[in-house]
């Protein structure tokens, strides 16, 4: 992960803390005073990711301390997923949620993938059960299913290929269908309908427990509050969210439009630590914060990545014969280019 520099906090100097090199990269998020304790955890980690010959893919909702400190790589869940294929380690540890460190396990068979917490779950993942796909193919019959990668694998294992937020548009486009089956982000699907208009999209009522909050009075009430601010929305928010808002995109997409149109004053409709992320690499940049926590994703911290490290716990495990199957949805995905 490339490091930037940035000025320590006020009344700190590099010679007062430890590792005060990565301190520097979350200074403007951590206190001083709090540092010496997790500077214990990192150094820790550090030792352990060479003894173990480990990686850490970190999702870009983790906190600031696990993104700019341990993490060797980070992005939205298609980066992860395209990384974690190309990885060269024996052990790797998934700072996200549980469907995340089922993908690093269905693309790397012969490793050891790590969860810290195995409680790091997903509404969206909860929302939809493989007997409900076999169910809507029943239903639908020739029309593919296109499964977002925030489910189990058992359940891309009954999909034709995977999406991301990132590339949905893409995937759809890919298949040259009149019809497909988008699951089970019904939000998402909806604003991938309106990219598409030539193409009926059919929807499943899941929902993202963090973006399906946001509503478009929130959007209003921050246009008043701070005037010629930008607004960037995840396409999980409803459509009337994203409508009201400048752009909408991936997490990876919210973080290059920042760094490339360097807008003055911003604000994230999404997981808070997005904004806490990119603000560590932009201090220049107002970050306005109406965001939603993840709850799931914050059961990640710097003591459990390193115990999962020490005990090598908890191992993500998924049946051969299920992983080949959602595997393959998986490996469509990545093929598909963007257009």
């Amino acid at each position: 992960m490339a490091a930037t520099s940035f000025p320590l906090a006020r009344g700190a100097t590099p010679g007062s803390l430890p590792l005060p090199d990565i301190y520097a990269r979350v200074s403007h998020h951590v206190p001083a005073i709090e540092w010496p304790a997790l500077a214990s955890d990192v150094e820790a980690i550090l030792r352990l990711k060479r003894e173990r010959n480990a990686v850490i893919l970190a999702h870009n909702y983790q906190a600031p301390e696990i993104f700019h400190t341990v993490s060797d790589i980070v992005g939205d869940s298609l980066a992860l997923a395209r990384e974690a294929a190309k990885v060269d380690a024996d052990v790797i540890v998934l700072a996200g949620v549980h469907f995340m460190a089922e993908t690093a396990k269905l693309l790397n068979p012969s490793k050891t993938v790590l969860i810290p917490d195995m409680r790091a779950g997903c509404s969206l993942a909860d929302s939809i059960t493989p007997e409900d796909v076999r169910t809507l193919r029943a239903r639908y019959p020739g029309v593919p299913i296109v499964t977002y990668v925030n489910t189990s694998a058992a359940v891309k294992a009954e999909s034709d290929l995977c999406c991301t937020s990132g590339n949905a548009v893409d995937v759809i486009k890919s298949l040259n269908a009149p019809r497909v089956l988008m699951i089970p982000d019904e939000f998402l699907a909806q604003n991938v309908q309106a990219a598409l208009p030539e193409i009926e999209i059919l929807t499943w009522a899941g929902h993202c427990e963090v973006h399906e909050r946001f509503t478009p009075a929130d959007i209003r009430e921050v246009r008043e509050s701070y005037p010629g601010v930008t607004v960037i929305a995840h396409p999980e928010c409803p459509p009337e969210v994203v409508a009201e808002s400048d752009f909408s995109g991936s997490t990876a997409m919210m973080m290059n439009f920042v760094e490339q149109k360097r807008p003055a004053q911003v604000v994230l409709v999404t997981e808070c630590s997005m904004a806490d992320n990119i603000a560590a690499a932009n201090p220049d940049i107002e970050f306005i914060k109406p965001c939603n926590m993840c709850p799931h994703m914050k059961r990640m911290s710097l003591s459990n990545i390193r115990r999962a490290l020490e005990t090598m716990t908890y191992e993500v495990t998924v049946e051969p014969e299920l992983a080949d199957r959602a595997r393959a949805a998986v490996e469509r995905m990545l093929a598909v280019k963007a257009r």
